[in-house]
């Protein structure tokens, strides 16, 4: 292990949290409030390692995303340019704990670093449910989950920001407790009413207007990503393949569910954006409550 000084050489410019320039004294003395540990994960945008802040020995993630991967940038009124991932975690920062807190962040010269908050026992959804017999969930384990998911969902769309990315990957579960936490706003933006005409996430997880549009709008895109989460969750599997069968939207359920449960997820996945809930209405509906039609 070695601090995480080593992660980068050089000493230029960083940012403090409000954007503005950081003298590099004052990066190299940030950088080494932190030691470094083993890697966590990689994706294709960034890399994560293990970490303990020295002041208090307490565990963190730190993030590392190359300056060449950083998709979108933010300019504060200062005219300093910052990774739009870190403006959106510190708009969702607080008043939910079913999503990870950026604890602090800082710039090398190559690199943006990350400093999350780190829960001890967690592992991503997606292990989690390689970990079960099956390979999914009983219907009251998902919904445990997938209530704590649509509150990390309904706390973003608040702050006006949209994840794009909601999956398995990015959720974080505490297998003990059964607690979990949305992660990696590295494909999110902020929410707007008018459409999309970028897609930023996973294409298994995009919704069929995207394919035959070229747009999509957020609240309609994020319902249909969250259909595919509860299907996941609940048979083991993606409900599509590919483009082709998102379009064509034949939906086979792979294993006996309720019909509660059922109806919630072909009511997200409805083909028609207009056709799908809202957030508010999935959660009064009655699988989300525990309580048949």
């Amino acid at each position: 292990m070695g601090r995480a000084g080593a992660m980068g050489d050089g000493a230029g410019p960083g940012r403090k949290a409000d954007g503005s320039l950081l003298a590099a004294g004052q990066r190299r003395q940030r950088q080494e409030r932190y030691l470094l540990g083993p890697q966590l994960g990689s994706g294709g945008f960034s890399t994560v390692f293990s970490g303990i802040r020295l002041s208090d020995g307490s565990p963190v993630a730190l993030k590392r995303v190359a300056r060449e991967s950083v998709l979108q940038w933010d300019e504060p009124p200062d005219g300093t340019r910052v990774p739009l991932e870190v403006v959106l975690m510190e708009k969702v920062g607080s008043g939910c704990q079913n999503i990870i807190q950026l604890l602090d962040w800082f710039e090398l010269l190559d690199s943006f670093i990350l400093v999350l908050e780190r829960p001890g026992a967690s592992r991503d959804l997606l292990q989690f449910l390689q970990e079960q017999d099956q390979g999914f969930l009983c219907e009251e384990q998902a919904r445990w989950l997938f209530c704590q998911v649509l509150e990390a969902v309904r706390h973003c769309t608040a702050c006006g920001v949209l994840h794009r990315d909601i999956k398995p990957e990015n959720l974080l579960v505490d297998p003990e407790s059964g607690h979990l936490k949305l992660i990696d706003f590295g494909c999110g933006t902020f929410l707007q009413e008018r459409a999309f005409t970028d897609f930023a996430g996973t294409r298994v997880y995009s919704p069929p207007e995207w394919t035959w549009l070229g747009c999509y709008h957020g609240h309609a895109a994020t319902t249909w990503s969250l259909g595919v989460l509860l299907y996941v969750m609940v048979c083991g599997s993606l409900p599509f393949q590919d483009d082709q069968a998102i379009v064509l939207g034949k939906l086979f359920f792979r294993r006996q569910l309720s019909p509660e449960l059922q109806h919630l997820i072909r009511w997200c996945l409805a083909k028609h954006p207009a056709d799908r809930p809202q957030l508010e209405e999935i959660s009064r509906h009655h699988w989300v409550w525990g309580r048949r039609f």
